[in-house]
């Protein structure tokens, strides 16, 4: 699904700011417009993705034409030059999949009679480990 939220991009002296209003003033930036649209879609998807999996409300869109980047700018106390409202948009489990639950391989080494007997009871390997490294994370 789909998720788009309005952002005002301010123009600065190296770059663009980024702000989401709707999103408690989650903020970003680019060096030029394409980096900090990109920006802001991996800030957006960061931030409803770990809303979603921490049980936070997450607001509704404003309205493009409900946003004023100038009494945003105010707000902010940000000096207003070139600004503009856009939407940005994401598909936040799309985007999860590929940057925030990617699988990444790992080769590691055990001893033959512990590779045999782990298959013999058809241990996962990637379970385990993965397990021991929570359980030694949180630790």
């Amino acid at each position: 699904m789909i998720s788009i939220y309005p952002a005002c991009f301010f123009k600065e002296k190296k770059g663009y700011s980024v702000v989401f209003p709707d999103l408690n003033w989650l903020a970003t930036g680019g060096k030029n417009e394409h980096h900090a649209m990109e920006m802001a879609i991996e800030c957006l998807a960061g931030y409803l993705y770990a809303s979603k999996r921490d049980g936070d409300e997450i607001p509704k869109a404003s309205a493009m034409k409900d946003i004023s980047p100038a009494k945003i700018a105010k707000e902010l106390g940000i000096d207003v030059g070139e600004t503009f409202v856009s939407m940005v948009s994401v598909d936040v489990e799309e985007y999860a999949k590929l940057h925030f639950e990617k699988s990444v391989r790992k080769t590691l080494t055990i001893p033959a009679w512990l590779n045999a007997a782990a298959l013999e009871k058809k241990i996962n390997f990637s379970q385990v480990l993965q397990e021991a490294l929570l359980k030694k994370i949180r630790s």
